[in-house]
């Protein structure tokens, strides 16, 4: 069997469990192993001496944790070999993995409350644009074409790789951006999500760190923990990673991902600067660094600002995209492009987890693409959403509430709350008036962003929701910040 690095046991790493006593430490630290799958069955734990010393606590404690945790039968005592683990891991949960920090409006408490909203809720904290501004009479169109395709297209699988002539769409509309690929180097999918979590299980073992920015987007924690990385945060700037951090951290932890968006940056908005851009590069060849960037919202802008795939040309950076965010949340069409060698291993993991493809969504997306019509709504998109833009800010601006930068495009606000007031515990509030905002440390690895909140601009035309701000922000004993809360 397996020992098990006492890298893995370290204290310092999680803030909060100030009641417990060093021994109960101890065995949280085991049951949390368990849980997020790095201790399997039958692995062997450290050794008494090895895992005080790690721990930096004495002998004695661990040997009383180690007692009781054989005690509740969840590892067994080997004479002469030490301890093993003999509970059967429990199902995993996310909830288990990682800081429980704001827990009751973490990232996946977030996504739940906007995707489970009815229609009477105001959503401004979601991710994605209103109904009523999405393409409907095109994407009908589309439909009704697809209703018509041969029997083949209406009901086989489709081909690992995905639609050949969508792929070659693809490579063209990617060239538009200097990113040099080839429709083999295309592996369409179900969805921007999909294509990370490929990528995840291609790239990543447990316990491999990964760098992503902070703040950054909230679902790639959730994606994170579940495939058992320990997660590493570099400050954000509106140009991008702060360089200095993002130097030391690749010193210190010698990560194997780095997932970043680069244009765009949801939460903030900001778009990666050229100087930046090249200098992430160089470093991240210096260190062996693959590169995720995670282009979903390329299409917001009308001029393409610097891709990392383009300066790098698919040597160390993976390219995902997705038409969920422009087209629609119910048209699953995402793809990666990535370096050939990576292709056919890419085609497996699909084939492996899904077998075949939305095949429909593809051929939706394709005709599509194909008449222009994407293309003419993507662009009275960008029009609207410009538009939309300086209303927002300045009706945001006059409760106290201060976009960080403003961006040039997208539908992203990242904006810091007036002094004292808690984006938690406005979101809490809020939420009891049927409005689902989006708390800034949800996005925040360190947990640094607690007076920050995302607004969707798109979201956050209703007077509704300004007046019940306002309200709220006048409100402090609502919120529970009054003056010389503990």
């Amino acid at each position: 069997m397996c020992s098990v690095p006492n890298t893995f046991f370290q204290t310092g790493s999680e803030p909060g469990h100030l009641s417990e006593t060093l021994t109960q430490q101890v065995m949280r630290s085991v049951r949390e192993r368990i849980a997020s799958r790095q201790l399997s069955t039958g692995a062997r734990l450290p050794s008494i001496r090895s895992l005080a010393q790690s721990m930096r606590v004495s002998k004695s404690t661990v040997v009383d944790a180690y007692d009781r945790l054989a005690a509740e039968g969840v590892i067994q005592a080997r004479r002469g070999s030490g301890f093993y683990v003999s509970a059967p891991a429990m199902p995993l949960s996310l909830m288990d993995v990682g800081p429980r920090l704001d827990r009751d409006v973490d990232p996946l408490w977030v996504a739940h409350q906007a995707l489970t909203a009815g229609n009477a809720m105001l959503k401004p904290g979601c991710g994605w644009l209103p109904p009523d501004w999405l393409p409907h009479d095109t994407l009908r169109k589309a439909l009704r074409s697809c209703a018509r395709a041969d029997t083949a297209t209406l009901g086989d699988y489709g081909s690992p790789l995905g639609l050949g002539p969508l792929r070659q769409l693809l490579a063209r509309r990617a060239a538009e951006a200097s990113i040099d690929v080839t429709p083999e180097q295309i592996v369409l999918t179900d969805s921007g999500t999909q294509s990370l979590d490929l990528i995840c299980r291609l790239l990543l073992e447990p316990g491999d760190t990964v760098l992503v920015d902070d703040p950054c987007y909230f679902n790639f924690h959730a994606l994170l923990r579940a495939h058992q990385a320990r997660i590493v945060g570099v400050p954000f700037t509106p140009s991008g990673p702060d360089l200095e951090r993002f130097e030391h951290a690749l010193i210190a932890h010698k990560p194997r991902l780095y997932m970043t968006n680069s244009a765009t940056q949801n939460p903030t908005g900001a778009t990666l600067s050229p100087l930046v851009a090249h200098r992430v590069l160089r470093l991240a060849e210096q260190h062996g660094l693959l590169i995720v960037e995670d282009d979903i919202f390329a299409d917001f802008q009308k001029e393409p600002s610097p891709r990392l795939a383009a300066f790098d040309g698919l040597r160390h950076v993976v390219h995902v995209g997705s038409f969920s965010k422009t087209l629609s949340g119910a048209v699953r069409c995402g793809y990666i492009a990535a370096r050939p060698d990576w292709i056919s291993k890419l085609v497996d993991l699909k084939i492996a987890t899904t077998f075949g493809g939305n095949s429909l969504a593809i051929e939706l997306v394709y005709r599509m693409l194909k008449d222009g019509s994407y293309r003419r709504y993507v662009e009275s998109l960008r029009l609207r959403l410009a538009q939309t833009m300086g209303p927002v800010v300045a009706r945001l601006e006059s409760l106290g509430i201060k976009p960080w930068i403003r961006p040039d495009a997208g539908m992203f606000l990242w904006c810091r709350l007036p002094e004292g007031v808690d984006a938690a515990d406005l979101a809490r509030a809020a939420l009891k008036e049927n409005i689902v905002l989006a708390p800034g440390n949800v996005f925040s690895l360190s947990q640094s962003a607690s007076d920050f909140l995302r607004f969707n601009i798109a979201q956050s035309g209703d007077d509704e929701l300004y007046q019940v701000l306002e309200r709220l922000l006048k409100t402090k004993e609502l919120l529970g910040i009054l003056p010389g809360r503990c």
